[in-house]
C-alpha cells in the first residue's frame, strides 16, 4: 500500500504540468489579435492560439522525446494552422504578411 503512494504523487505532479494554454493567456491572445470588438473566431485569433499550443508542447518534446500520442496532435494543430493561414493569404495577401511577422512564424 506505501508503494504505491509516491507514484499517485509522481503522477499528480505531471497531471498539474498542463501543456496547454491557460485561459488568460488565452483571453490575452484574443484580445491581442481580435479583428474587432468581441471576436474570437476570425482566422488570426485561431492561428495565434494554435502557435501558443504548438510552442507549447514542442516545448513539452525537448523533455518527452517518445510521446508519440501527442506528437500525433502536435502535426493536426500545425496542419490546421497551415490551412488557416492558407485562407488568410487567399483572401488578402496583407493581412497574411502581417499575421505571420507578428506570430514569428517563418514563411
Amino acid at each position: 500500500m506505501l508503494d504505491d503512494i509516491p507514484v499517485l504523487i509522481l503522477f499528480l505532479d505531471i497531471a498539474e504540468n498542463n501543456m496547454s494554454i491557460s485561459a488568460e493567456r488565452k483571453a490575452a491572445l484574443i484580445k491581442e489579435f481580435a479583428t474587432k470588438e468581441g471576436d474570437t473566431g476570425s482566422p488570426e485569433v485561431q492561428v495565434a492560439i494554435l502557435t501558443e499550443r504548438i510552442t507549447n508542447l514542442t516545448e513539452h518534446f525537448k523533455t518527452n522525446k517518445k510521446d508519440n500520442h501527442s506528437r500525433r496532435g502536435l502535426l493536426k494543430m500545425v496542419a490546421l494552422r497551415r490551412t488557416l493561414l492558407d485562407y488568410v493569404r487567399g483572401k488578402e495577401e496583407a493581412r497574411y504578411k502581417t499575421l505571420i511577422e507578428r506570430l514569428g512564424i517563418r514563411r
